[in-house]
């Protein structure tokens, strides 16, 4: 069975080592990078399920690095390391498209459980039977199982968290969707920075969805958002 292949950016060598030391002793094959532009000439040439970002780094810092990978793709899960414990850098990263953030110093145990979590949420769910897989919203096509939106022929790939989000909006359609029910949900809890990143991914959704002026995302104050659409 072939490897899962994680890109690790760390420019502390002694701390990149031990990383990849941990991430090959359980499973994962690792490439490592000391600055984002060697980063991002590895992720040009490679395949990656999951990129390790370390924020502060020289040449290239993290944030940049990540938004030259989100020009390339859409959809490989990104995750900040930092020592830096500002919500300001947190919601920069969620505004570039990160799917988690974890801050030095941490343990090993709780980087490999985000780890697998995010590649968790990163694989389409298998639809139930009785649960809708694609859903039509004006003049767009949402489908689930492939994390696609599609309109008059152009199509745009959707991150796990991203279309975990519009699949719920979808399934309350034209009611509330109410906020804590969607934390615990996606995220796992109501926490501030969760609920705050909530709102970084509803602004994204707003943007992709704001060529068809029948659709809407409605913020209900106090109690969550509504999806409008035909």
């Amino acid at each position: 069975m072939h490897k899962q292949a994680i890109l690790l950016l760390e420019d502390d060598p002694n701390l990149g080592l031990i990383l990849q030391e941990h991430l090959v002793m359980n499973g994962f094959e690792t490439s490592i990078a000391v600055d984002g532009t060697e980063g991002l000439t590895a992720f040009r040439k490679g395949r990656y399920v999951l990129c390790l970002v370390d924020v502060m780094m020289p040449k290239m810092d993290g944030f940049t690095f990540a938004r030259e990978v989100r020009r390339i793709d859409q959809a490989v899960p990104l995750m900040f390391l930092t020592a830096k414990s500002m919500k300001e850098d947190r919601i920069e990263g969620l505004k570039i498209g990160a799917d988690d953030y974890i801050t030095k110093p941490f343990s090993m145990e709780e980087l490999l459980l985000r780890i697998r979590a995010v590649l968790k949420r990163s694989t389409p769910a298998i639809q139930s039977a009785d649960t809708p897989g694609e859903f039509t919203l004006g003049s767009y096509a949402f489908l689930y199982p492939t994390r696609t939106l599609l309109r008059k022929g152009k199509s745009r790939r959707l991150t796990a968290r991203e279309a975990d989000l519009l699949r719920l909006l979808c399934l309350r359609r034209n009611t509330v969707l109410d906020r804590s029910e969607a934390l615990r949900q996606l995220w796992g809890d109501d926490t501030y920075f969760n609920s705050r990143s909530m709102d970084v991914f509803i602004s994204k959704l707003r943007r992709y969805l704001k060529a068809d002026p029948s659709i809407e995302i409605l913020s209900e104050h106090g109690r969550g958002f509504k999806l409008i659409a035909g």
